[in-house]
């Protein structure tokens, strides 16, 4: 029978892993202690060396769970396509929500620190490309190519309107937040995305 943790484990790893998501966003991988994730997460060092080990292993448990979220992310998103009725008023919705999530959320910051730990961490780099974003193309074509079988779309081909989607929605604010420049306000890249979305509906819309 498998032995189930200590509840003050489990509360102190969440507290741990919390912390840690926000001082690597923060400060990179060689600006965070593990002094200064106990401090942030009100744990002693110690637990944080007695659950996770070295500073190596905290990082890996704490991008690992921002991957798995940023997976779960994707189904969710698929879910949400593959309940649409009226493309037209609710895409152009989902597009905002794809903006907030992406743009206005920690996955920005999530990808800006991937990038700068690509040489140490290549690993990580790979698991996160294979297991978000590009998990987030293959949902998006999945549902697009489901909706084309309803008639709500017109994609003949569901990965290529993925892509055409997922640009004309994020991609410029992404290019310019990926290179250091300003995010725009939160209004703006709302705005940008809903626009986006109905230039996608001009193309792939219903014949």
């Amino acid at each position: 029978m498998t032995r189930r943790e200590d509840p003050r484990i489990t509360r102190s790893r969440v507290l741990i892993l919390d912390a840690a998501i926000e001082a690597f966003l923060e400060f990179g991988y060689d600006g965070v202690s593990v002094e200064l994730v106990a401090e942030r997460a009100g744990v002693a060092k110690r637990t944080v060396y007695n659950i996770y080990g070295e500073k190596e292993a905290l990082f890996r448990a704490a991008l690992g769970r921002s991957i798995a979220t940023a997976e779960q992310f994707a189904h969710l998103l698929t879910e949400a396509i593959d309940g649409l009725e009226d493309v037209e008023r609710e895409l152009p919705q989902l597009a905002e929500r794809l903006a907030d999530d992406v743009l206005l959320g920690p996955v920005l910051p999530l990808r800006r620190l991937l990038v700068a730990e690509a040489a140490r961490f290549p690993d990580l780099v790979a698991t996160y490309r294979r297991r978000a974003p590009e998990m987030v193309l293959r949902a998006l074509s999945a549902a697009f190519g489901r909706l084309t079988d309803r008639g709500l779309l017109a994609a003949g081909s569901p990965m290529l309107a993925a892509e055409h989607f997922a640009f004309l929605v994020m991609g410029a604010e992404m290019d310019r937040g990926m290179l250091g420049g300003q995010i725009g306000q939160p209004t703006t890249v709302r705005a940008h995305a809903r626009e986006g979305a109905r230039v996608f509906l001009a193309a792939y819309g219903p014949r």
